[in-house]
């Protein structure tokens, strides 16, 4: 190998790249720049790695919350599809005379304690209540005709407050840009993920 270097080096001094006269200097400093820039594309490819992972993780993110707008999407054409089947059944019926069939009503009410709720781990607090409390503390969550919405009523001590609308949408959209906790009637803190859960699970059945 020694032999092969000095070859090459008296190759390369013959062609005026190096000279021995300074023991070879000029092709040690390419080689010591070489080295530098080795380690600089190395920075570089690692910065654009970790930038290629978080696009990565970006869309990863963006894609099982379309994939959560497609689920809902889907639940809501069923529901409306099962809607006119059950408005067709009724008008036939009554053409007929007869009763009206089973299942043609709307989902009952869910009716949960704020003890309850927070056993779930869906109600996280309630300001300036402690948690001994949260029995006291009822919550009717009923369906309305329009997809997606639900009013939650409330009672605090026996006190009825006023109606809070919940949107699925809103909530997914909430999901999606990563907020964790909302506020409902301005002192109820809920865990955003696990209602979304709950609404999904006791009136859609997913």
């Amino acid at each position: 190998k020694k032999r092969k270097i000095q070859r090459n080096l008296r190759t390369l001094e013959q062609t005026g790249h190096v000279s021995s006269k300074n023991k070879y200097q000029d092709i040690l400093n390419e080689i010591a720049k070489d080295i530098r820039n080795q380690r600089i594309h190395r920075k570089l490819r690692k910065a654009e790695l970790s930038k290629l992972q978080q696009t990565l993780n970006a869309l990863n993110k963006k894609a099982a919350f379309y994939e959560d707008q497609i689920n809902y999407y889907d639940t809501y054409i069923k529901t409306c599809v099962d809607n006119l089947k059950r408005k067709n059944s009724r008008r036939s019926i009554k053409l007929d005379g007869k009763a009206e069939p089973k299942g043609t009503k709307r989902v009952k009410p869910v009716r949960y304690t704020a003890a309850k709720l927070h056993d779930k781990g869906v109600l996280l607090g309630i300001d300036d209540l402690q948690t001994n409390k949260f029995k006291n503390v009822m919550f009717d969550i009923i369906a309305t005709e329009d997809m997606g919405i639900f009013d939650v009523r409330s009672k605090f001590l026996g006190v009825e407050m006023e109606k809070v609308q919940l949107n699925i949408q809103d909530l997914l959209q909430m999901q999606y840009e990563g907020v964790a906790v909302m506020k409902m009637f301005d002192k109820v803190k809920v865990n955003v993920n696990l209602l979304i859960y709950l609404l999904n699970k006791k009136f859609y059945g997913k």
